[in-house]
């Protein structure tokens, strides 16, 4: 599986961006989402989807603001931003993978194949 985001920019605060995340290959049943990371700290989750089941989950900090959806037909993973905040700024890395269960959504060690990333600046 090869995962390549983009949409990535730089935005000011209270702004939108709409981050994509195209896949190549198939996470039949698996989960794709977004994590982020800024230099210095661990990476976290944002948002993650079930492929297929369509259930979703949020990072407690972006719930109500960020919305994960997916094009099946197009194999294709979104991540729709709005009222952005300078703590959003970040690399924004896509990930996939079939996990043992839906409690392992947040956890990056859980999911081997990743993106390159793409960054996002919020001033």
């Amino acid at each position: 599986v090869q995962l390549v985001e983009s949409g990535g920019s730089s935005v000011q605060a209270g702004g939108s961006l709409r981050l994509s995340c195209s896949a190549s290959g198939d996470i039949v049943g698996g989960f794709m989402g977004w994590f982020r990371q800024t230099p210095g700290k661990e990476r976290e989750a944002v948002a993650v989807i079930h492929v297929g089941g369509g259930a979703t989950y949020y990072a407690d900090s972006v719930k109500g603001r960020f919305t994960v959806t997916q094009d099946n037909a197009k194999k294709t993973l979104y991540l729709q931003m709005n009222s952005l905040k300078p703590e959003d700024t970040a690399m924004y890395y896509c990930a996939a993978d079939r996990l043992l269960g839906s409690w392992f959504w947040a956890s990056p060690s859980a999911y081997r194949y990743w993106g390159q990333g793409t960054q996002v600046t919020v001033s």
